[in-house]
This record gives C-alpha cells, structure tokens and sequence, in this order.
C-alpha cells in the first residue's frame, strides 16, 4: 500500500464518525479511499498523495454502540494549509460505509507546529532561567565575591615573625588568637577582623606581648592539634577566654553561625586552667601556674568585666559576646561547678571576708568547695560539680569559699538563700552586686 507515514506533519485532521451499523476499520478506509478517488484531481488523490508521503496512515478508532459504530477519525497531512482544509472537507463527502449510512464531521484541522513553538518557547525560558541564575551572577552575589576578595586583601603581618593576622589589629581592645592563616582567612570571610594566628605550636614572643597587653580569646580546632597549642600558648601567654570548635572540625572550615555560636560559647581560660594543670602534671611533671588564677595585677584586671566584655562583643561582631562571659561562666558552673569553691571560717559578725583567704589557700587546685554556718563553722566539704545543688538544698549557709570564679548565678543564689559572704578566685561578670553578700577575691 504506499508510505504509511508522513515525513514532516504540518497539519492533523481530527473528525467524528458516526455510521447506522457494525463495520471494520478497513471498511471505513476503503470507503474514504473510494468516495474521494477522482473527487479532486489528480493531485489531491489520497492514494497518490499517501504513495508520496503527502499524508500519512489515516486511524480509525471505532466502537459499537447500540447496534452502531461511533468512532474517530486522525488523518496526519503535510500539504498546506489550503490543500489540507480540502481534504478535511472532502473527508465529509463520504455517506456510506458498505450498506451501512455514515456521517463524518470535521472537527478541527490541528497546526502541529504550534505544540512545537509552545514546546521551543518553554525550552528557551527554562535555558534563560538557567543562564540568569548559574551563569550571570546577580548584584549581590557581584558584591559578595568583590567583599571575599578585599577580605582575603586585607590579611596583614603581624611583629617581626610575620604573623597572619586582620588589618591593624593594634586598635583593638580585644583580639581572638587562632592557628593558622586560614582561620584567619576564614574569620575575615566573615567580618571579624580583630584576629591573630600563632602559627604553630611553638609560641611566638608577640603572642605573648600581646596577651599581657589585652583580652585574648583562644579560639581552636576542635581537635588533638587544638588541646596541644592551648597547653602550650597557657605556659608562656595570659589567655581570659577559650573557644573551641565543635569536636573533630576545623575553624578554617566553620560556617559563619558556627563560629558566632562557638565565640558566644567561649569560656574563661581559669575554668579549664585546672584541667589544663592536671594533663600537664601527667605529661611531663610540670608545676602549677597560679598565675592564671590571679593573674590580673593592676591594669587588666581593674577594668570592668562589662567594658572588657563589650570591646569584645563589638570587634567580633556578634550579637553580645558581653553575654558571653556570663553564659559561658554559668555553663562551666553546671558541668564544672565553677572550677573549685571554698570557704574560710571567719567570723561573720567581724564583717571581714579577708579571713576566709586562709581557707581559699587551702582548697586551691582541689577542685572543692566548703560551706560554713553563720558561726564560722564548716558544714561540709564538697566537690565543685556539686556546689549550687548543694546551697539550694541547705539552710542556714553563712559563708562560701571556692577556688573559682564567682558569677551571677550564684551571686543570685547565695543572696535568696541570705549567705552574707562569697570568697573565689576571681569575680566573673556580675552585673549586680547586692548589698547584704560580701563578695572576696584573690586577685
């Protein structure tokens, strides 16, 4: 029979047929075929025209129904528009069907190019969306990359070793110490400029210049690497704070709210210090530093804990490292207790908190805390861990005396369970002082 299919479909004739009994598919094609042959000449012929691959096989879709055939008609055409239209019209032509009546209606005559140009016009916008977005970066993302790059510009060198460091990091009040030039790279990425790396684990005398000279946080991988350069920077440097990465990462690969949740997590280096003590008493035998217990002479320590807190909170730029030295003191106060509390036995109608320095001495690198009656009588000796469930659970506690820092929260407590006196290490970052508790410090 000639060519079956059509080599390129411009137009498809959809129609309804209807005929007044039961027939075969080639029933309907033979009748189509013969009632149009010598209808249109010799050059609309459906059987020329399908030998040429003009049109296509022409389907039938048939179904009886109540004693008829009611079905579809699909007659694929490559002709013009004109030519097609002809043929749909001489499809209606066709009245019978062998013996049976029939009826064809042209339904609509399809241009099979506009599903084309639909499906080319939805391609094109999904290949636009795909360059704007991948390919074409937007104001922001141009801000962004030019931002990276004068960050990664603006890493200086620091005192005669060279060290990575952010740009004049002399102006600041407060600097945070890290390991290497890609964590500084890293911190300058993401605005915190105030940074400067060892570059080893061998201390360089800047470092340690520098400790003396301002508040330092210590902020290190959250690795072996990280424990062996904070034993090494407490031997030779004055470190206020520590912060770590999370456990088994890197600070040169911290996203920006890792590293603000692990700077606002930092703690006071005198919490840990005990810690610290005790390894290096394991390794190699080394004597203890009560320097970082009262370390702060004259001039760093008599400044406020809020102005050092907030110098810092403002270079690093997050929201309150001010916040952070109280948070942090009352984090290590419930997984350490604050590092060692103790008590002295002074007279409490003498008013003299001095007295309980003796008692302080005694419990120093103990990791203990002793709680005296209103007397001057020790009512119990307990470890740190224990200290704030212990005042809460006790009554009648006249004084406490611990080898620690004293924060908020337990100036806060000792006031609501009437403790008139507090002796520790040092004061952390209390805000408010009531007048009925005598605060004593070491330092």
């Amino acid at each position: 029979m000639g060519k079956t299919y059509v080599d390129t479909v411009k137009y498809l004739v959809y129609a309804d047929l209807e005929i007044g009994g039961l027939v075969e598919k080639p029933d309907v094609v033979g009748a189509i075929f013969g009632q149009t042959e010598g209808l249109l000449g010799d050059e609309l012929d459906l059987r020329e025209l399908q030998k040429n691959g003009r049109i296509g096989r022409i389907e039938v879709d048939l179904q009886p129904r109540g004693g008829k055939s009611i079905g579809k008609i699909n007659l694929p055409s490559s002709l013009d528009m004109i030519e097609t239209s002809v043929l749909a019209a001489a499809l209606e032509s066709v009245d019978r069907v062998g013996p049976c009546e029939a009826k064809i209606k042209i339904l609509k005559i399809e241009d099979t190019r506009n599903v084309k140009r639909k499906a080319v016009i939805d391609r094109a916008k999904d290949l636009l969306r795909t360059m704007l977005k991948d390919e074409i970066p937007d104001s922001k993302e141009i801000s962004e990359m030019v931002r990276q790059e004068v960050k990664i510009a603006e890493i200086s060198e620091y005192g005669p070793e060279k060290l990575p460091s952010g740009p004049n990091v002399d102006r600041f009040d407060s600097l945070i110490i890290v390991e290497g030039r890609a964590d500084v790279l890293n911190l300058l990425k993401n605005d915190v400029n105030n940074v400067v790396a060892v570059g080893g684990a061998n201390v360089p005398k800047t470092i340690a210049k520098l400790c003396r000279e301002k508040e330092v946080t210590v902020f290190l991988d959250g690795d072996r690497g990280g424990d062996i350069i904070l034993r090494e920077l407490s031997e030779v440097a004055d470190i206020d704070f520590v912060a770590r990465a999370p456990t088994g990462k890197e600070v040169e690969e911290l996203t920006r709210k890792e590293m603000i949740k692990c700077l606002r997590a930092r703690v006071p280096y005198d919490e840990i210090a005990g810690n610290t003590r005790k390894e290096g008493d394991r390794r190699g035998g080394r004597e203890e530093r009560p320097v970082h217990l009262a370390r702060h002479p004259a001039g760093r320590s008599g400044r406020p804990d809020e102005s050092r807190s907030s110098n810092a909170s403002s270079q690093l730029d997050i929201p309150s490292i001010g916040d952070d030295q109280q948070a942090g003191a009352q984090a290590v106060e419930q997984q350490a207790a604050p590092s060692a509390v103790s008590s002295d036995s002074a007279p409490v109608s003498s008013g003299d908190g001095n007295g309980y320095l003796k008692s302080l001495a005694e419990l120093e690198n103990t990791l203990k805390a002793r709680l005296y009656d209103k007397q001057g009588t020790v009512l119990n000796e307990i470890p740190v861990r224990d200290l704030i469930k212990s005042i809460s659970d006790m009554q009648d506690i006249g004084a406490v005396v611990f080898d620690g820092i004293i924060t908020q929260r337990l100036v806060d407590l000792a006031e609501k369970k009437g403790i008139a006196t507090l002796v520790g290490v040092k004061t952390g970052n209390v805000f408010r002082r009531p007048g009925s508790i005598q605060i004593v410090t070491k330092a």
